[in-house]
């Protein structure tokens, strides 16, 4: 019997490329987006539904839909996010809430709508997509930072809670992935981006070489093929790390010191003026 998934975010990028591996591997997928009518792809198991996940209602028909069409859900990939680039003393209101409310109270709504359905049936695959910033901190994308860390701590938290119920919980921490994330996903504060801002000297280097290695970033499909690893092996670890970056800083930001591999980030983002 194919499994039956949902996918939060799958406008473009890492979502849209995993609804469409998972469709041709067999899988009965359930494409989340915000705009289903930008979805135009056709496959005979990939079912695109309309899904905001900052409305409650929007989740809940999504979630009714599965239910009624499968009688059951057994995978939820939680992908759908954004980057805030800001300093902390710009960011308004509004823009810090936004930002956990998508990367963060995002996840935690749409697991608590899926887990009933998945403790009814004894089984379950969560698989939250954090990023490899969710262990490394880089100025400006403090706020990121912040809800990438968070997503972490969800995920560990989570794996605790519904082992019980034979639901396994993963993270995958990409690194920079050739999708249109620079483009559409990064958010640039308007006082942050003034050339009288203070913080201009940092902005000028860091943001043009984040989008510069986004660009020339790893194929997302590496992504996917890692994201439906997990999903078919019982064995898979709590975290996994695709992309080089992830595959560069992670294993350096858990054998150096703070001190140290603080100065490494500094040099290799051209970050000491």
């Amino acid at each position: 019997m194919p499994q039956v998934v949902l996918i939060s975010g799958t406008g473009s990028g890492i979502g849209k490329i995993t609804a469409l591996l998972l469709a041709q591997e067999g899988f009965i997928v359930y494409a989340g987006t915000r705009n289903p009518k930008g979805f135009n792809i056709s496959l005979e198991n990939l079912h695109v539904l309309p899904l905001d996940i900052t409305d409650n209602e929007s989740i809940k028909a999504a979630v009714s839909t599965i239910e009624q069409e499968q009688g059951r859900l057994d995978v939820l990939v939680n992908n759908a996010g954004y980057a805030l680039v800001s300093t902390v003393e710009d960011a308004t209101e509004q823009e810090m809430y936004d930002q956990f409310n998508i990367n963060v109270f995002g996840i935690f709504r749409l697991c608590k709508a899926v887990t009933p359905l998945m403790r009814k049936n004894n089984r379950g695959v969560i698989v939250n997509i954090s990023s490899f910033l969710g262990k490394v901190g880089l100025p400006l994308f403090t706020f990121y930072n912040a809800s990438k860390y968070a997503v972490e701590g969800i995920t560990d938290s989570l794996r605790y809670e519904l082992a019980p119920f034979n639901i396994r919980t993963h993270s995958v921490m990409p690194g920079f992935f050739s999708t249109n994330f620079a483009k559409t996903n990064l958010v640039l504060n308007s006082a942050t981006t003034q050339q009288t801002n203070p913080y201009q000297q940092s902005l000028g280097n860091l943001i043009p070489n984040i989008k510069s290695q986004i660009d020339e970033g790893n194929d997302a499909k590496d992504a996917a093929k890692l994201i439906h690893q997990i999903i078919i092996d019982n064995h898979s670890p709590a975290r996994a790390t695709i992309g080089d970056k992830a595959h560069k800083f992670l294993p350096m930001r858990r054998e150096l010191s703070d001190e140290d591999f603080e100065r490494r980030v500094r040099d290799y983002f051209k970050l000491n003026g």
